[in-house]
């Protein structure tokens, strides 16, 4: 559940429910942690605070992009475990 906080007014649930229903259509991609509508005159300006996207690493090994060994057979890990690790200085 969106948490939506009203500055300078007061609005109807079916308001608020419209509003936090056009944001979710908005950024349908994206999930929307909390949300501010600052009422200004005839005027509503719009502020959204997003949830954390979880970030994985991903990396080119023996020619894969991988994010975990999970599906390595034995000989691909061993190629991974022989890499050659270049630095820079």
């Amino acid at each position: 559940m969106t948490e939506v906080k009203v500055i300078n007014g007061n609005l109807s649930k079916e308001e608020i429910d419209a509003y936090v229903k056009f944001a979710t259509e908005k950024y349908h991609d994206k999930v929307i942690k909390s949300m501010q509508i600052e009422l200004d005159g005839e005027y509503v300006n719009l502020s959204y605070q997003f949830a954390d996207v979880p970030f994985q690493r991903i990396r080119r090994i023996t020619g894969y992009l991988v994010g975990d060994l999970g599906r390595f057979n034995n000989a691909k890990r061993s190629e991974v475990s022989q890499r050659v690790v270049h630095g820079t200085n």
